[in-house]
């Protein structure tokens, strides 16, 4: 079945021009604006989707990506990209940060005590990460679940939050992997990316920067950043993650580099976790290599 792009759940744009960090409003609206954020949870507001993330060649999930939505009674769905800018400098991203890993460890330990051998990886905003008691937020969130739960728990980091403190990074990724957790350095290749940080941090995964993979068929030299990352992954032992696979021809040309994990709205949009009994009872891999991917 071939790739369909899935219908998008928000409006950002409608949302903007209330929840925009950067524009003139008033300090009142401002502050109006934090104060629903802060009270989302305790509302029930908030609620985590998860996007899969398949093995191309057999459509086969192998993990989830934990997103972050905010559901409002009068706006609907509020994507984070409207809000999150906001409170990107206050305590608040630390408290919507650890909201987000304790109903990802609680749905991670549910899929344990099904019997299901699922990951799931969630975003670390750069405040939490420079929080000099991140590791201990961790344990402690990490003490209340059942054994293994770290192990299918991956933190992923933006190469800026990451590159901010290298030093404080790495040490940090060290103490957290004794923990059983694994890391990955999402946008990669994009912007300025000094190599040389590979080989200070612990990574797990690559999570290749999403405009490379949407333009690399067209584009000989986004092809040729692709195939470069992908040689760099065998050097420093990581896995690629290729974001925002939207076609089947550039699922067919990854699987072709090697390529062979992948996620975007052409596998499957972002799923609410209720709803994810029913998607994956729906979703059917297969024996045979294929680049045709079930939505």
């Amino acid at each position: 079945m071939p790739i369909t792009p899935s219908t998008p759940q928000n409006n950002p744009d409608a949302m903007a021009s209330f929840f925009d960090a950067e524009s003139d409003r008033p300090t009142e609206a401002r502050f109006e604006a934090l104060g629903r954020v802060q009270d989302a949870p305790d509302a029930q507001e908030f609620m985590l989707c998860c996007q899969p993330k398949v093995d191309l060649r057999f459509s086969k999930v192998l993990g989830f990506e934990a997103l972050l939505r905010w559901k409002q009674v009068q706006r609907g769905i509020v994507a984070p990209a409207t809000f999150l800018p906001l409170i990107e400098h206050t305590g608040l991203s630390v408290s919507v940060d650890d909201w987000v890993r304790r109903r990802g460890q609680q749905q991670l330990s549910k899929w344990q005590s099904e019997g299901l051998d699922i990951m799931l990886g969630a975003n670390i905003s750069a405040r939490y990460l420079q929080e000099v008691n991140f590791s201990q937020r961790l344990t402690q969130l990490l003490e209340q679940d059942p054994p293994h739960v770290s192990e299918r728990l991956i933190i992923e980091v933006l190469k800026t939050a990451a590159l901010a403190d290298i030093d404080h990074t790495s040490e940090l990724m060290r103490t957290c992997q004794a923990l059983g957790m694994r890391f990955a350095l999402d946008d990669f290749g994009g912007g300025c990316s000094p190599l040389s940080y590979l080989k200070r941090l612990p990574l797990g995964l690559l999570k290749i920067d999403r405009s490379f993979i949407h333009n690399m068929m067209g584009d000989a030299q986004d092809l040729a950043l692709v195939e470069g990352v992908m040689g760099l992954s065998k050097a420093f032992r990581c896995t690629v993650v290729a974001e925002r696979v939207e076609a089947d021809a550039q699922a067919q040309r990854l699987i072709e580099l090697g390529l062979l994990v992948g996620q975007g709205n052409g596998i499957g949009r972002a799923i609410p976790l209720r709803e994810l009994p029913g998607w994956m009872g729906n979703h059917v891999g297969t024996d045979t290599p294929t680049w045709a991917i079930t939505t």
